[in-house]
């Protein structure tokens, strides 16, 4: 009865402005099909409490129900710090998630990408699932980690061009910038110390920056 009511919603919902529209690449189904293969991961409560407490006071601007802030802040911290896989900056998946939804779980692009970091539809068909499945916090912020670790890998962790990939827009900047500045905007404790050089590889922050 949920999914039936879920599907319903996302179907009624407006297209909202959302800049996802590439993820076609080949390898990426291999890639997805481990992720939802994945078990749910479980943050250390002591190592994520800190970004907790900076993070979810700057949420509240964008997701009124606090239950749904925490769970948002519980899947990006445990899928950008997954075990065996390349540790993500969890502010900038946040930036990306506020660039392409606003945190608007519901969120629908013109086209058809879907929910906080606006995967494309054609994923779950493609992977045995069903649409309305990627307006779930867990499965979407799941998804979106591993596409973007994915394109940092092939970018040689450029998260300039690895965000265009993302995006669509390889060749421009608009989209990257505009994500590289909301990191600058959700930098938490567990991104101390990390910025983004001229070209946009993660460096250690240096004296005068």
């Amino acid at each position: 009865m949920r999914a039936l009511v879920a599907a319903a919603c996302l179907c009624a919902l407006t297209a909202a402005p959302a800049h996802a529209d590439q993820q076609r690449d080949p390898e990426l189904k291999a890639v997805l099909a481990r992720a939802i293969e994945q078990a749910e991961c479980f943050a250390d409560q002591y190592e994520s409490a800190v970004w907790y407490t900076m993070m979810e006071p700057r949420l509240r601007k964008y997701v009124e129900d606090r239950n749904e802030r925490l769970e948002i802040l519980k899947h990006v911290f445990c899928e950008t710090h997954r075990p065996g896989e390349m540790r993500l900056p969890p502010g900038l998946v946040m930036a990306i998630i506020m660039v392409e939804s606003r945190f608007d779980r519901w969120a629908v692009s013109s086209a058809g990408a879907v929910g906080l970091m606006q995967v494309m539809p054609f994923w779950p068909e493609q992977l045995g699932m069903r649409r309305h499945e990627l307006t779930r916090i867990g499965p979407n912020i799941r998804m979106g980690c591993a596409i973007l670790r994915f394109y940092l890998q092939k970018e040689r962790n450029s998260v300039t061009r690895a965000l265009a990939r993302y995006n669509g827009s390889v060749g421009r900047r608009t989209y990257s910038d505009l994500v590289l500045n909301q990191w600058t905007r959700w930098n938490g404790a567990d991104d101390l110390g990390l910025t983004a050089s001229e070209n946009a590889q993660p460096v250690r922050k240096t004296d005068g920056r």
